[in-house]
């Protein structure tokens, strides 16, 4: 129970795909509702991003694309470079 709590509760790793960050969700039986709410993402940002209807250019959309893997963080990023 506490690896399953640690993974809702974590980002996922960079670099996913929407389709890739979806099965991500689906194989370790994680609610993207619980994971959203445990991110501080509002939850149809998440379901947007996922669906291709975001792209995560600014704002909570960004952050939220981020912690899902779809975009590299920039200051991890920067500090690799």
């Amino acid at each position: 129970m506490k690896t399953q709590r640690a993974l809702e509760t974590a980002p996922l790793p960079y670099p996913q795909t929407p389709e890739s960050a979806n099965a991500w969700f689906i194989s370790h039986g994680i609610c993207k509702s619980h994971w959203a709410e445990a991110q501080g993402i509002p939850r149809m940002i998440l379901v947007d991003l996922l669906r291709g209807r975001l792209k995560g250019l600014r704002g909570e959309a960004h952050r939220a694309a981020i912690a899902l893997g779809l975009k590299a963080d920039p200051h991890t990023a920067s500090r690799a470079a």
